[in-house]
């Protein structure tokens, strides 16, 4: 098994949104390649606290990182606080975003200020999170920036507008950031289908949807932790790359 010991020292990973689902899923992935991991949440502390319980029972240091990423002053303190806790920081996950569902995300129901807030968690985010992380980045050669998009970036819902116009401004950002931080870091996405229902989707709607999925299953949170592993321990050529993880329904 391929793990980060091939490195001189363990890699530095900071996961947004590590405490649950896909972000719990990808910070204990990488704890397993022997990385050393810092769980950023919102709300979730007591899950961020198991999560970080978990990647030390695998024998990794962990550290919990609170931040409201609609505040931009958290910004820069989620980056200073992981690397005072872990002593530097080689790769950073932007897997945090949210996905109004008891919203109207619609072009009728637009409302400004909603709007921006999915923006400015989705895409604005991820972005200062990069420009504080850079020095931190580049300092080694061996940076790594892993942005969760989605594959409604390219097949938006018009029911999920705004949400679906994060994820393409996010997708712009890798391609961007994957040039301007070249050759020291490497910048890609993975775009999950379906990794995780939300809670408000019935029996019927999570059939309906598998049902368009060529693998004919739902993806799991470890299947993206999976990928987001191989981008950042073996995927040392790639970047700027938009990698779907949907079982094939981006094809479909």
């Amino acid at each position: 098994m391929t793990t980060a010991t091939h490195f001189s020292s363990p890699l530095v990973a900071l996961v947004t949104g590590g405490a649950k689902r896909v972000g719990r899923a990808i910070a204990l992935e990488l704890a397993r390649a022997g990385c050393d991991v810092a769980i950023h949440f919102n709300h979730s502390g007591d899950a961020a606290r198991d999560t970080a319980e978990a990647v030390e029972s695998i024998g990794r240091r962990a550290a919990t990182v609170q931040g409201d990423l609609a505040d931009e002053s958290t910004w820069p303190q989620i980056v200073e606080e992981t690397v005072a806790a872990l002593g530097g920081l080689d790769v950073l996950i932007n897997n945090a975003s949210i996905f109004p569902i008891d919203a109207d995300d619609t072009l009728g129901g637009f409302d400004a200020s909603r709007w921006e807030r999915i923006q400015r968690i989705n895409q604005t985010a991820p972005t200062a999170l990069c420009h504080f992380a850079e020095p931190h980045l580049r300092r080694t050669g061996r940076g790594c920036v892993v942005n969760l998009c989605d594959i409604a970036a390219d097949r938006p819902w018009p029911e999920h507008l705004g949400y679906c116009v994060s994820k393409a401004g996010l997708v712009a950002v890798t391609k961007a950031l994957a040039r301007a931080l070249a050759p020291d870091v490497r910048v890609n996405g993975v775009a999950p289908g379906i990794a995780i229902f939300p809670k408000e989707y019935d029996e019927s709607l999570r059939n309906q949807l598998v049902s368009r999925v060529p693998l004919g299953r739902a993806g799991t949170p470890e299947d993206v932790a999976k990928l987001v592993r191989y981008l950042v321990i073996d995927g040392g050529y790639i970047t700027g790359q938009i990698i779907p993880c949907d079982g094939g329904r981006s094809l479909a």
